[in-house]
This record gives structure tokens, C-alpha cells and sequence, in this order.
């Protein structure tokens, strides 16, 4: 059994200096360091949570039929996975349980190897070392270990928003099926893309290009809390190889991990309308435009970014002291150097402010 001071640090717990530097401003505290929407749920939603509160009875663990089918639309309508059956998708309590739970539930432990990627949230470590399996943090497939048995892929990326593309999801599926490993994409951000004209903005690990004729040792995990504003109803879904899902069934069966009826409803009414999401989307990029102007104004780049609900930015010196700078204008960041050492001259902007903030901080920038 790990113990406590085994698991990585949450972010957030190293980010009280900056606070307390930038609740000294004058004007403030401006929090751009968390990726936690801010913005009203939909309506459309709230009505479903409502009409679905008469619940007396237990919840489906594998969800509605109406749920999983709005699910399988979904993956068809906006991921490009065509021929998804229900058995192939299971609706989850948020996606942060699941990606912690996952390498127990496949029964990981000493001797087995999680590979997540270069720069992370510490999630992907978490659940390795609650299973007893070693992780290690490595972008190319080729350079996976012999004894990988799953492999988390993070597209689009936080914290730096990289996307992988269909040919590097191809090479990532056949190196994890040359060795054995199951394979999943954490694609929490996958309708906020911003450097595409596609309508279907970032691939999925599912699509038939990159898995090929049979989904095995693939899985996909996606949430709807940045789409649809509903991060305190804990809405998430995995789906992918039948026979994986099967097994995740039972466990949470018997461990009593149930998406609740009235959140299933919801969650049925988000998968179903795509109008709230091109809305919230439309409003993210206004943002984010106005962010990038403030920053590049302010003489630092912004590097990838080209997905998701963060700015990756640089002063080029070290991580910890461009995060000083901003905390002396009074707004909070979080410095890359907490997703891995390659963000060691980086830090995370969240687009998840409000209008009046995001405009607030850039007036700061370039003053």
C-alpha cells in the first residue's frame, strides 16, 4: 500500500507564496491558475437535473439506455467514431475517479509500468502509485518500456495544449498493442480547439483511422465539465474496448461507483445539444484572444496552446519567477514546472475568468 508522502503533490497545495503575493495588489486577486469554469450552467441542463430529482429508486451503474445512446451519438456527431455500440461506453463519476481507479481496476501492481506523458497533471502518477506500479513520464512511443500495461495520452493536453494528430495516435496504438498494454486518451478538452477549421476540432483515439478495425486495448475518456459548465455535477465518460468496460462494470457494481439519476439526465441533455457548447466555445475564444493580445503586449510568447482552456507562456527564465512577476500585478498562475520538468520556463493561464477579470488582467499586463 503506498504511503501518503509517495503521492505526488497537488498543484495547488505549492501555489500559497504567489497568493498571498497577489492578494497584496491593490485591485485583487486576479486567479487565472485553475481551469475550473466560472461561467453559468446551461439552462437546457438545469431543467433536465430538475425534472430527473424524483429518484427514489437506485441509479443504472451502467447507465440509462437513453444515456448511453446520447453517448454514442456523440462519439459519431462530434469524434468521428462511427459504429460505437452502448456496451462500448459507460457513463463515470467525473473523469478524475477513473483515471485514478483505472490501474487498480486492471489489476496493476509491483513490477508494472503506467507511462503518462512528459508534461501532467499528477492524476496520471497518482492512480500508478495507488496501484503499486512504477510510472514514468515519456512522449515517444518507441521509448516505452518493456513492461508497460497501460499508457495514458492527454490530447488536447494540459497543461500545454498540444495536440496529438492522427498518424501519432496510430503510432501510440500500435506500440502499446506491440506490448501488450492497454492504451487510453484522457480528451477532456477535445471541443475547444482554436487553430483549425474543421468542425470536429481535435481527433479522438477512437476514430477508425487511428485503432483500425477492432477498438481492443483502447479506451477514451472524456468529461463534461469544460463543454458544458457542469464540473459540480461530476459528469464523465469512458468508452472503447467492450470487453475492458465489462470488467469496469462489475467493479463498480460491487464498489457502488454510480453516476446519480438526476446527473444521468443532465448528461443525456448534454450530449444531445451542441448549441450550448458552440456557445461556451465562442465565448472561451473571445477570451482567449484578448489573453494572448495582453501577453504578447507584454513581451512574453505563448507557446502551443493550440487547444484546451490554458495559455502556455513564457518569459523564458525560470517557471518560478515568472509566476513571481505576475503575482506582483496581482494575478496567479501556475508555473509549469508542476506538470514536469520540461515546463521549467512556463506557466499555465486558464481561460476560465470571467469577462471583467480576463480584461482586468491584461489591463495589469501592460501596465
Amino acid at each position: 500500500m503506498p504511503k501518503l508522502d509517495d503521492l505526488p503533490a497537488l498543484p495547488w497545495d505549492t501555489l500559497d507564496g504567489f497568493k498571498r503575493t497577489a492578494g497584496q495588489h491593490p485591485d485583487g486577486l486576479l486567479d487565472l491558475s485553475m481551469g475550473s469554469p466560472v461561467d453559468p450552467t446551461p439552462q437546457i441542463l438545469r431543467d433536465a437535473l430538475v425534472a430527473a430529482t424524483d429518484a427514489p429508486g437506485y441509479p443504472q451503474v451502467a447507465g440509462t439506455p437513453a444515456l448511453r445512446e446520447a453517448i454514442v451519438h456523440w462519439y459519431q456527431r462530434r469524434r468521428g467514431v462511427p459504429d460505437l455500440d452502448i456496451a462500448e461506453v459507460l457513463p463515470t463519476i467525473g473523469s478524475k475517479e477513473l483515471i485514478a481507479g483505472l490501474p487498480t481496476w486492471l489489476g496493476l501492481g509491483p513490477g508494472d509500468t503506467v507511462v503518462h506523458p512528459s508534461l501532467a497533471y499528477p492524476t496520471y502518477a497518482v492512480g500508478a502509485a495507488l496501484a503499486g506500479a512504477d510510472s514514468v513520464a515519456i512522449d515517444d512511443p518507441a521509448a516505452w518500456p518493456a513492461s508497460t500495461r497501460l499508457v495514458w495520452l492527454n490530447s488536447p493536453r494540459n497543461p500545454d495544449g498540444k495536440v496529438w494528430g492522427i498518424d501519432e495516435l496510430r503510432t501510440a496504438v500500435r506500440r502499446s498493442r506491440e506490448l501488450g498494454a492497454v492504451i487510453a486518451c484522457d480528451e477532456c478538452y477535445a471541443e475547444l480547439g482554436w487553430e483549425t477549421s474543421s468542425e470536429r476540432t481535435t481527433p479522438s483515439i477512437l476514430d477508425p483511422r487511428v485503432v483500425g478495425a477492432t477498438r481492443d486495448g483502447v479506451l477514451s475518456v472524456y468529461s463534461l465539465s469544460k463543454q458544458s459548465n457542469i464540473a459540480g455535477y461530476r459528469a464523465g465518460v469512458i468508452a472503447g474496448d467492450a470487453d475492458i468496460l465489462r470488467r469496469l462494470l462489475t467493479i463498480r457494481r460491487h464498489s457502488g461507483l454510480i453516476t446519480p439519476n438526476p446527473v444521468q439526465a443532465a448528461m443525456r441533455a448534454a450530449f444531445s445539444d451542441d448549441r450550448h457548447v458552440a456557445a461556451q466555445v465562442a465565448l472561451y475564444a473571445r477570451r482567449r484572444s484578448r489573453l494572448i493580445s495582453g501577453l504578447t503586449s507584454a513581451g512574453l510568447d505563448v507557446d502551443e496552446s493550440a487547444a484546451g482552456l490554458f495559455l502556455w507562456t513564457t518569459r523564458r527564465e525560470p517557471a518560478l519567477e515568472t509566476a513571481q512577476w505576475f503575482a506582483e500585478r496581482g494575478i496567479l498562475v501556475a508555473p509549469g514546472v508542476l506538470y514536469g520538468p520540461s515546463g521549467a520556463e512556463h506557466v499555465r493561464l486558464a481561460l476560465t475568468a470571467t469577462d471583467a477579470h480576463i480584461d482586468e488582467a491584461v489591463e495589469r499586463l501592460a501596465s
